[in-house]
């Protein structure tokens, strides 16, 4: 078995909870009401996104190394 590791995106949904995706796995999306069950969800759509490709002979994705984005707040008076 293989470890693979994957960037994991976290959105706050306007209703409530958490939208997540994984970029590096196209269509791979799950939601959690809280971010711990968003958390253990997108394991659970990650596993079965890999065991889908498996069943098909389809190769795996790797994430390609890149930089991380991040986001930042700034105040500015008008």
């Amino acid at each position: 078995m293989l470890e693979r590791k994957y960037t994991v995106i976290f959105e706050p949904d306007e209703s409530g909870g958490y939208v997540v995706r994984v970029p590096a796995l196209p269509g791979c999306t799950t939601q959690g009401d809280t971010l711990e069950e968003a958390r253990e969800m997108v394991k659970d759509a990650i596993q079965g996104y890999i065991e889908c490709l498996l069943e098909r002979n389809i190769p795996i994705p790797e994430e390609k190394e890149q930089a991380v984005p991040f986001i930042e707040r700034f105040a500015i008076l008008v």
